[in-house]
């Protein structure tokens, strides 16, 4: 009972970080659309968001989905999204 409910629990942490894997570069693409379409932002506006979306590429290509996931958010509320 205790080996199903192990094997249950890594399951779903797998499946977890796929789905997060898979949703940092969509969440990029946004960016860089949202980018390409010259937003009403300020510098220091735009800065941050190719900061933030620099960090989350990094963050994904190194298997922090989450970390990654989450600073591509911060990249996206800023410009709206």
């Amino acid at each position: 009972m205790k080996l199903k409910q192990t094997l249950l629990t890594v399951a779903l942490l797998l499946a977890t970080s796929v789905a997060f894997a898979m949703h940092c570069p969509a969440d990029m693409r946004k960016i860089d659309e949202a980018l390409a379409q010259n937003p009403q932002l300020s510098e220091g506006q735009l800065a941050e968001v190719r900061k933030y979306r620099a960090e989350g590429e990094e963050l994904h290509n190194a298997g922090r989905h989450r970390e990654s996931v989450d600073t591509l958010a911060k990249a996206l509320k800023i410009l709206g999204q």
